[in-house]
């Protein structure tokens, strides 16, 4: 099986600033994307930013000049350091990596973490 575990949520004043973790372990043969989603209370679950196998890394018009991902791919690890938080920024934030895993090495499956809470106070 496959888990993936954020860390590095919290509560934050207005313009600072936090970095979000989360490791992939588990039978892994081989993931392609990873990436960071959140969900505000009261909304739907939105796309925040994505880094490839090659680090090539997409992000969200409302993050782009602020937040930063990055990857280690020898330790499964993606991040996101998040700077210049705003309150609208207060979301459970969810790592989701696309993974191949050794028993179906021929199925990509996108797994998720299980969120960790980022609280922007103004």
């Amino acid at each position: 099986q496959v888990q993936l575990v954020e860390s590095g949520g919290g509560l934050v004043q207005a313009g600072g600033s936090l970095r979000l973790s989360c490791a992939a372990s588990g039978s892994i043969l081989r993931i392609i994307t990873m990436g960071w989603y959140r969900q505000a209370p009261g909304k739907e679950r939105e796309w925040v930013a994505d880094i490839s196998s090659t680090l090539r890394t997409n992000g969200a018009a409302s993050v782009k000049d602020r937040f930063t991902i990055s990857r280690d791919n020898a330790r499964n690890t993606v991040f996101l350091q998040m700077n210049s938080l705003k309150p609208e920024d207060t979301a459970v934030y969810y790592c989701s990596a696309e993974i191949v895993t050794v028993q179906n090495r021929g199925v990509i499956v996108r797994y998720w973490g299980q969120g960790t809470q980022v609280t922007v106070s103004s």
